[in-house]
C-alpha cells in the first residue's frame, strides 16, 4: 500500500518561497517528493540549496503577486511550461503597521492586492486549468493568527487575514465536488520577516512568550509537517479547514 502523505510525481507552486514560512513549507514538500516551482520576486537561491541537499527537485519562478491579474498568467505560463500544477500554497504576504486612525490608503491597498486578492486570482487561475482537463487539486492558503482575533496596528493586515479564512471556507464550498481541497494554515508566531519588529521589542516578545503553552515561538519549518498533510492523498476529505499550527496559543 502506497503512503498517503508522499507526494511523489506532483508539482506544487509556491509564492514566497525564499524565505520564511514559504520556504519551510517549500523544502517539506520537496522533502516528500512533490516538484517545487518556487515562485516570488527574489532569488531562490537558498531555497534551492536547501532542496538540492534532499535531492529533491525545483524551479524557480518569477512572480509578482502585488499585480494579482500579472500573478494569474505566470500560472497559466507555468501550467505551459512545466506542466500541470497539482498544488498551490498561497503564502506570499506583506505586513503594513499603524495606528487605524492614521492608517494610509496606499498601505491598505498594498497589503489588500498582495495578502488576497492574488490569492484569489491564483487560485482561480489554478481552478480553471484544473477543472478544463479534469484534474484534482489541493490550494493551501497560509491564514493567521489575525484570522481569528483583531491584533492593534496592523489594520490592513488583519482584514487581509480575517479574509483569507472566509475566502477559504466559499471556494471550498463550491470546488470540493469538483475535485478540488481548498484549506489553510495559520501560523502562530513564527521567527520569519514579517515578526522582526516584534521580536526587536522585549516587552512585546516577553508578553507574546508569555501566552505560548509550547514555551517558545515558531520556526518556519514547524508549518511544512501540516502542508505535506493538505497536501496529500491522507487529506482527501479535508475540505475548508482552517489549521492553527500556534504552539497552543489560542488554546490559552
Amino acid at each position: 500500500m502506497s503512503d498517503p502523505f508522499r507526494l511523489d510525481g506532483r508539482r506544487a507552486l509556491v509564492t514566497g518561497a525564499n524565505t520564511g514560512i514559504g520556504q519551510g513549507i517549500a523544502v517539506a514538500l520537496a522533502r516528500a517528493g512533490a516538484e517545487v516551482l518556487a515562485a516570488g520576486r527574489s532569488s531562490m537561491d537558498d531555497t534551492g540549496a536547501a532542496i538540492a541537499t534532499l535531492g529533491g527537485t525545483m524551479r524557480e519562478i518569477k512572480i509578482d503577486v502585488s499585480k494579482p491579474k500579472a500573478a494569474a498568467k505566470v500560472l497559466d505560463k507555468a501550467w505551459e511550461k512545466h506542466g500541470p500544477i497539482d498544488i498551490l500554497v498561497n503564502n506570499a504576504g506583506i505586513i503594513r503597521r499603524g495606528d487605524a486612525v492614521d492608517f494610509s490608503e496606499e498601505d491598505w491597498d498594498d497589503v489588500m492586492d498582495v495578502n488576497i486578492k492574488s490569492v484569489f486570482t491564483l487560485s482561480q487561475a489554478l481552478a480553471k486549468r484544473a477543472f478544463a482537463e479534469q484534474r484534482k487539486a489541493k490550494i493551501i492558503n497560509i491564514a493567521s493568527m489575525l484570522s481569528f482575533q483583531g491584533g492593534i496596528r496592523i489594520l490592513s493586515y488583519t482584514v487581509a487575514k480575517s479574509g483569507m479564512a472566509g475566502l477559504t471556507r466559499i471556494l471550498a464550498n463550491e470546488w470540493a465536488a469538483r475535485g478540488i481541497n481548498v484549506n489553510a494554515i495559520a501560523p502562530g508566531y513564527i521567527e520569519t520577516n514579517n515578526t522582526k519588529v516584534l521580536r526587536a521589542d522585549k516587552n512585546r516578545f516577553d508578553q507574546i512568550l508569555q501566552r505560548i503553552p509550547a514555551g517558545h515561538w515558531g520556526k518556519p519549518e514547524d508549518i511544512g509537517g501540516t502542508a505535506v498533510f493538505l497536501a496529500s492523498d491522507a487529506a482527501n476529505y479535508v475540505h475548508g479547514a482552517i489549521f492553527p499550527v500556534d504552539g497552543g496559543w489560542l488554546a490559552r
